[in-house]
């Protein structure tokens, strides 16, 4: 592994760990702020993992993203969407 690798997993690791510090802050508003979620982060982790030959499946993923299984995290962290994110969350989307 070159030191490149190796500070990006370390750069990684530290994202998951800020985030999981801030399980205050819902999926939404990082779609909203940032146009990506844990969720996104999720999906890239899969298809990361795919481009090196190796399986990984979106639950897998979601756990490594989110420190648990994502219904737990769901159940103990996420709150309804208000109808301001939701809102602002249409908005942000690209015009079809």
């Amino acid at each position: 592994m070159s030191e490149t690798d190796k500070i990006e997993a370390a750069v990684f690791r530290r994202l998951l760990e800020h985030l999981d510090s801030r399980s205050d802050v819902q999926n939404i508003e990082l779609m909203n702020l940032a146009g990506f979620c844990r969720n996104c982060l999720s999906k890239w982790y899969m298809a990361a993992a795919q481009e090196q030959g190796v399986t990984v499946d979106y639950d897998q993923a979601r756990e490594r993203v989110y420190g648990m299984p994502y219904g737990e995290w769901k159940d103990q962290h996420q709150t309804p969407a208000t109808p301001e994110q939701l809102a602002a969350f249409e908005q942000s989307k690209p015009a079809d």
